[in-house]
């Protein structure tokens, strides 16, 4: 005996599981997991660093139920406070970037 199924998708009750507490959660683990990552693979300068280790140290996470372009479904950042992060990140006219925040995304950012 076949039973034939139907399914009728609901705008509202995607919204509803978009901005739920469970997604949240989840997006809050996949960043913790970037987080992760990029701390492990962060520089800590070589001898004579003004400021060894701070870029390590400044790595944080943020969550909302209302993120997104229109607001409207949970979202998790990955974030570096250090005033020199995007001359890590991205480099500058004397050095390359390490794109650690990058990579981890690339790396922390899968199943598994």
């Amino acid at each position: 005996m076949v039973v034939a199924a139907s399914f009728k998708m609901s705008k509202s009750g995607v919204g509803q599981l978009l901005r739920s507490a469970e997604m949240q959660a989840a997006m809050l683990q996949r960043a913790e997991k970037i987080k992760g990552v990029a701390e492990s693979t962060s520089p800590v300068g070589a001898a004579g660093d003004p400021h060894p280790g701070e870029y390590k140290a400044a790595w944080g996470t943020t969550s909302t139920r209302r993120g997104g372009v229109r607001n409207d479904r949970a979202t998790a950042t990955v974030f570096n406070t250090a005033g020199h992060a995007r001359f890590v990140e991205y480099g500058n006219e004397h050095y390359d970037g390490h794109h650690t925040l990058l990579r981890a995304a690339q790396v922390g950012g899968r199943d598994g």
